[in-house]
């Protein structure tokens, strides 16, 4: 156990698993300094009065402090790029080193300036430097401390999320399979060629479906994935599936995660053709306004049919779009008449080119 202690101090921590945060960033900085005036009013109270609360007092403690806080703060943010790249225990030693030694620093600056007026040079006291420097160095413990329990938690916060995506994209697995395959099995002897197309569809529908589910693709990916999916449906139903595409408004370049749309077009075949002897028509309209990607999906079904079954799938991608997007990134479904509607609706920014 201490041999991997000391395994950890002498690794670099870059990436997500280094524990410093970045201290340039404004809300960083204002934590600091709402943590640091909180301490220096703790440390007032703390003090005996016999005339009320010293004001004045509060004000040149928060001076000394406030100062250290933001001194330390720039100086850190300065290093850090150097510390990520060194290992972690020289990268806590540094942040030690540059706090205490400006609480020190300011000590004595701080005597000197009150010593101005008086004859000589101004002592050092040693019980007030020890004081700082161990006051320092006691806060320093517990401001990494909890800059590594925060660290730790958006870890796991991660990790949670992402076993989250994981499963919810694992569910999404294709019911055609086997109704795949046998269409396969059927083309090998009279069109081997279309055959061939299929085994390569269907891998890349698989191949997503084990994507990392962190990792965003694109609109066109998409695309492409479905336009696989409906050429492997379209030789098992033939001239009963028909698919028109509207997608002008729509940038292949627009991020999309994987299985986002044809999950929807699997429920249209499933639910609305599939069961029809004449079998019907699927519209999928789309486009990209005011930063929100729109998708709509519609298919012809029969009169009876209430898409019993394709909750789970519109659960599914709206519990993904919610995790990547926002809450304001929704799905809805309903059904008017002989059609049925999908609709899939989340913000995001296109990428430039």
């Amino acid at each position: 156990m201490k041999n991997g202690f000391w395994t950890l101090l002498s690794k670099p921590q870059a990436g997500e698993d280094f524990f410093l945060p970045d201290l340039c960033s404004s809300v960083a900085v204002f934590t600091l300094v709402v943590l640091a005036e909180l301490m220096v009013l703790v440390w007032v109270l703390a003090q005996p009065a016999t005339a009320g609360f010293d004001w004045l007092q509060l004000a040149m403690a928060s001076l000394f402090v406030q100062w250290i806080v933001l001194l330390s703060a720039a100086l850190l943010c300065r290093l850090r790029p150097w510390m990520r790249r060194r290992p972690l225990g020289l990268a806590i030693a540094c942040c030690y080193t540059v706090v205490v030694g400006l609480a020190l620093l300011f000590t004595v600056v701080a005597d000197w300036v009150l010593y101005q007026g008086m004859v000589g040079v101004p002592p050092l006291h040693g019980d007030q430097l020890l004081r700082h420097g161990l006051i320092a160095l006691i806060m320093t413990s517990m401001l990494l401390r909890y800059f590594y329990l925060q660290q730790q938690w958006q870890l796991h916060n991660q990790a949670a999320l992402q076993a989250r995506l994981q499963s919810l994209q694992s569910r999404i697995r294709p019911h055609f399979l086997f109704n795949s395959l046998n269409s396969i099995v059927s083309l090998i002897g009279s069109q081997p060629h279309k055959a061939e197309t299929a085994v390569l569809d269907l891998s890349d529908l698989f191949r997503a479906n084990l994507a990392d589910t962190e990792a965003l693709a694109t609109w066109g990916e998409e695309y492409r994935l479905c336009r696989g999916y409906l050429r492997i449906e379209q030789y098992r139903l033939g001239e009963r599936l028909r698919i028109d595409w509207q997608l002008n408004d729509l940038p292949e370049s627009l991020p999309m995660p994987l299985l986002t749309l044809q999950p929807l077009l699997e429920n249209a075949i499933l639910h609305g053709l599939q069961p029809s002897i004449q079998g019907g028509d699927i519209i999928v309209a789309g486009h990209y306004r005011e930063g929100c990607v729109e998708l709509l999906v519609s298919n012809s079904c029969p009169q009876q049919s209430e898409h019993r079954g394709a909750s789970m799938a519109l659960n599914n991608i709206r519990a993904r779009l919610a995790a990547l997007f926002g809450p304001a990134a929704r799905v809805e479904a309903w059904q008017d008449g002989p059609r049925y509607f999908s609709r899939l609706v989340y913000p995001c920014r296109q990428p430039s080119t």
